[in-house]
């Protein structure tokens, strides 16, 4: 369930991102959306590692 809510959350993060580039360092152009991908994709690693068994 988790997992889910943070896809939602990054996905609406990275269209934000294309409509207006936040300007934080490391993402000041749209073309750094796929830095927001990485870290979309780390996330969800430690959510699935860090999970209860």
């Amino acid at each position: 369930m988790s997992t889910k809510i943070l896809l939602v959350l990054v996905l609406a993060a990275m269209a934000l991102h294309l409509i207006k580039p936040f300007g934080l360092p490391g993402l000041k152009r749209r073309s750094d959306v796929w830095k927001i991908a990485l870290i979309l994709i780390f996330a969800m690693m430690m959510a699935l590692v860090l999970r209860p068994q």
